[in-house]
């Protein structure tokens, strides 16, 4: 019981105490980690845990774009607000016709999204450094 119980006051300590960027991140794995879940599940014809696993990615698109400044962020806030629908109904299909080659499609591009945050992170972490 010990053990569990420290892992989870870790999660929380790095969630409490990471940036906001960190937090992207995060959210970000965590839609990745459950897109895989979705897949695998729906490969193994586990209709109730593809479904969760869909449900939890959609959600963190949702939280994504409803966490964007559009005031500040101009155009590109705007295309970020495409995609990131564009990924949900992907998503949506996905869940309803529990279709692994809709989920393929759009995996990728849950992926990249993922990368280019990290790429930002970075180069604002290296800009303000330097």
């Amino acid at each position: 019981m010990y053990p569990n119980n420290a892992n989870n006051t870790y999660k929380n300590n790095s969630i409490m105490y990471a940036s906001k960027e960190q937090l992207l991140l995060m959210l970000l794995d965590g839609s990745i980690k459950f897109s895989k879940l979705a897949r695998q599940a729906i490969l193994d014809k586990d209709i109730k845990k593809s479904h969760e696993n869909l449900l939890k990615t959609q959600n963190i698109y949702f939280e994504l774009i409803s966490s964007l400044d559009l005031s500040t962020a101009g155009s590109w806030g705007t295309d970020l607000v495409r995609i990131y629908q564009f990924i949900i109904e992907k998503l949506k299909m996905a869940n309803v016709k529990k279709d692994i080659e809709i989920l393929d499609e759009v995996m990728p591009l849950i992926q990249d999204i993922r990368n280019i945050w990290e790429e930002a992170y970075k180069l604002s972490k290296s800009s303000s450094v330097g």
